[in-house]
C-alpha cells in the first residue's frame, strides 16, 4: 500500500457579512505563505517610513533633528569662525612685523605673502609669536590676582575657621569679579528651592526693591553681612535670629535686574565685599 503524500498545514482566510454571514472573501492559503506574507507587509512599512522621514518634510518633527535654521545658523557661524581666523592671522603679521621693525629687519609686506609658497608656515610662525605674547600677558595677570587673592586672605583671616553653610544647592553662573564690577555671585537654582542662612545671625533688613526683588540681609559676628536677593518670598522678617542652614527665603525670579530663577549672593566683611568661594563650597 502506497504511502499518502503528506500535505503542507492550509488554513483559510475568510470575510463574512456580520448580520447577514454571507461570505465576503475566501482565500485558501498555508501557515508559511501567511507567515512570508505578513513580513512582506512589515518590511514594506519600515520602508515606506524611512523615505518618509529621510526625504521629506516629515524628518524635522523629529525630537532633536536640526531644522533648516539650524543648519543655515551652523552655515553662518562657520563662516564667521573662518572670518575671525583670518583676521587673527591679519594680527599675527602685524605683531611679526611690529618685532621685525623693532629688531632692524625687513617687515614682510601682504603681497608678498599672498604669493608665498611658505605663507602658511609665516602665519603659523606669527601665530605662535601671537600666542607667546599673549600667555605672557595672562600670566602677569594670574600673577597680580594671585597676589591680591593672598592679600585678602591675610587681611580676613578672622573668618577662615567659620563653617559656612552653603545658600543654595546650584550652579554658579556668574562668578565674582570685583574688577568689574561684579562683587558678587549668582547662582542658577530650581524655581521653589530654599534658601539658607550661611552663618547663625540676625535678620537686619528684609523687604521688597523694585531693582533686586524680595531681598534679605544678615548681620553675623566678625564683621560679616550675608545679603540674597532677587527671592520669590522671604520667610524671615526684621529681627529675627536665624541659624546657620535655617530656611530664610525661596530662590526666585523677582526684581527689574533678575533674568531667571536664581539666587544673587552677597558677602561682606567689615563694609568691604568678598569673594564667597573663598569659604563656601557650593
Amino acid at each position: 500500500m502506497a504511502k499518502r503524500k503528506k500535505t503542507a498545514n492550509k488554513i483559510r482566510i475568510t470575510i463574512n457579512d456580520y448580520d447577514s454571514h454571507a461570505v465576503l472573501y475566501s482565500k485558501a492559503t498555508t501557515k508559511k505563505t501567511l507567515t512570508a506574507l505578513i513580513i512582506t507587509i512589515v518590511l514594506v512599512i519600515i520602508a515606506l517610513t524611512y523615505v518618509l522621514l529621510s526625504f521629506t518634510p516629515l524628518r524635522h518633527t523629529i525630537k532633536g533633528y536640526p531644522s533648516k535654521m539650524t543648519q543655515q545658523t551652523a552655515i553662518s557661524n562657520q563662516l564667521k569662525i573662518d572670518s575671525l581666523e583670518r583676521e587673527i592671522s591679519l594680527w599675527a603679521l602685524q605683531v611679526g612685523n611690529i618685532q621685525r621693525i623693532i629688531t632692524g629687519q625687513e617687515p614682510i609686506s601682504m603681497e608678498s605673502l599672498a604669493y608665498s609658497e611658505d605663507s602658511v608656515n609665516v602665519l603659523d610662525y606669527y601665530r605662535l609669536i601671537y600666542a607667546q605674547q599673549d600667555s605672557i600677558l595672562r600670566n602677569e595677570v594670574r600673577a597680580e590676582e594671585q597676589f591680591n587673592l593672598a592679600q585678602q586672605k591675610i587681611k580676613i583671616n578672622q573668618i577662615e575657621g567659620l563653617h559656612f553653610f552653603t545658600p543654595v544647592k546650584g550652579i554658579i553662573t556668574e562668578g565674582y569679579n570685583k574688577a568689574i564690577d561684579h562683587p558678587y555671585i549668582d547662582i542658577a537654582a530650581a524655581e521653589g528651592t530654599s534658601v539658607f542662612s550661611i552663618l547663625d545671625g540676625t535678620v537686619i533688613s528684609a523687604g521688597w526693591n523694585d531693582d533686586t526683588g524680595y531681598t534679605i540681609q544678615i548681620q553675623h559676628d566678625n564683621n560679616l553681612i550675608s545679603i540674597y536677593k532677587h527671592n520669590e518670598e522671604l520667610l524671615k522678617s526684621i529681627g529675627d535670629k536665624v541659624q546657620a542652614g535655617s530656611p530664610i527665603a525661596i530662590v526666585g525670579n523677582t526684581g527689574r535686574l533678575s533674568t531667571g530663577t536664581h539666587l544673587h549672593f552677597e558677602l561682606w566683611h567689615e563694609g568691604e565685599a568678598i569673594d564667597p568661594t573663598m569659604f563656601i563650597t557650593f
